[in-house]
């Protein structure tokens, strides 16, 4: 009977164990990867669709997923919100307050930043510079105001960088110049209390809009040592998590010194490498050396057919590149070789990032198609599905669905997963 008990409790908890959570912006490893295995391929506005949720606007933000709670930056005419959504169903489960200061800049407004989670805290940034941390079931612990504390964001084009989690510190980047004269930044936050752990300044020579940046950090492991890495403002920067300290710093990403050069791409890591777009020219690939305890960052490859938009993918063997105008390219993720190139996915433009997931690139277009490529040494189009509605959102994967958020509508892609209430 007890075994029996066991079997019951593991058949209904298994879905969750054997599958990947999506906590924060680019997924689980934070480089737009997913282990996740027998995803879909086809599908379309009333075909192979679990649920669909109407939206009442764009947005960049992607949907963050733990277990059977989906998380939602959502702007609603002035006002901005944290929405929790039941991924089984589709259906609201609670709506919070987050600030009343919406704007809109050209594509993107103050919703652009992904939410992050743990499972029993969500933590969620606008571009109007307020940060709150929620639990799970909604109610509201802390709430921070950075442009209040540290003065206005100078962005161009609005903040819209995605907040990182790592451990019990939250990591957030305010890269910008050219409607300020405020130095650039990074923060270090206590997940549980909001207080400021450090802040330390980020200098840059960077000239008119050249100091803006709309990237992500991300983080670099090497051996017994995390670093976190940070794009924009001319230079890639690694740096000290316990006291921010700049560890080392390359350039390279604006090399005819252009004042127009924001980068909005974000970094990606992987093993001791750390790949760098910037304003389309050059995309370059740095290997980060230790040598008696000092960090050297070596340049091994360069090309010149990065994105603008569309923060890039890596297995570790292919690095893969997607532009805004729907051109893919797969480089040799160690030596820069062109292994494709110039192969076009479905025409359009492109800003959300590519994922990869099962032996498949996930392209999707701001005209919300989103073009399923074979990953490898061939370029091969498996299909090509249409949802309704503007697409700025990167695809999230989960639990074998994807979920991609249009101007119109959150669609679940794929079988419907079991109730287990």
């Amino acid at each position: 009977m007890r075994f029996l008990l066991y079997l019951l409790v593991f058949l209904m908890t298994s879905h969750l164990s054997w599958s990947d959570n999506w906590p924060q912006w680019r997924g689980p490893a934070l480089n737009g990867v997913s282990n996740e295995k027998n995803l879909p391929v086809h599908w379309g506005p009333t075909n192979n669709i679990s649920w669909k949720l109407p939206m009442p606007s764009r947005s960049g933000s992607t949907p963050i997923i733990w277990n059977n709670q989906i998380f939602l930056n959502v702007a609603d005419q002035n006002d901005l919100f944290l929405w929790c959504i039941d991924r089984i169903h589709g259906q609201i489960l609670w709506k919070r307050h987050l600030s009343s200061k919406n704007k809109q800049f050209r594509k993107h407004n103050m919703s652009s930043p992904s939410p992050v989670t743990d499972g029993q805290r969500v933590w969620v940034m606008t571009g109007s510079g307020v940060l709150k941390c929620f639990h799970i079931s909604g109610k509201e612990i802390w709430s921070q105001n950075i442009q209040e504390r540290y003065g206005s964001f100078g962005h161009n084009h609005g903040y819209g960088s995605s907040p990182l989690l790592h451990k019990n510190r939250l990591y957030i980047l305010v890269l910008h110049g050219m409607k300020t004269d405020e130095p650039s930044y990074l923060l270090a936050i206590d997940k549980n209390s909001g207080d400021i752990v450090w802040r330390t300044e980020r200098p840059t020579d960077a000239i008119m809009e050249s100091p803006d940046a709309y990237t992500t950090p991300v983080l670099l492991h090497q051996k017994d040592t995390t670093q976190l890495v940070v794009s924009g403002g001319d230079y890639v920067t690694g740096h000290d998590l316990e006291s921010g300290q700049e560890l080392w710093r390359a350039g390279g990403l604006n090399p005819t010194k252009n004042k127009w050069y924001r980068v909005v791409a974000s970094p990606v890591t992987l093993d001791d490498m750390v790949y760098v777009p910037t304003r389309v020219k050059p995309l370059q690939a740095f290997k980060i050396k230790v040598l008696d305890n000092i960090n050297e960052p070596d340049r091994v490859w360069s090309t010149e057919h990065g994105p603008d938009v569309p923060s890039p993918v890596t297995d570790g063997r292919f690095f893969y590149i997607l532009n805004d105008k729907g051109i893919m390219w797969c480089l040799d993720a160690k030596t820069g070789r062109e292994i494709w190139g110039r192969q076009r996915v479905e025409p359009g433009t492109y800003s959300a990032s590519p994922v990869l997931a099962d032996g498949k690139i996930y392209a999707t277009s701001e005209d919300g198609t989103t073009t399923v490529v074979r990953a490898g040494r061939e370029f091969v189009i498996l299909e090509k599905n249409h949802l309704e509605g503007y697409t700025l959102s990167s695809p999230a994967i989960s639990d074998g669905q994807i979920f991609i958020r249009t101007e119109s509508y959150l669609y679940c892609i794929g079988e419907k997963l079991p109730a287990n209430d």
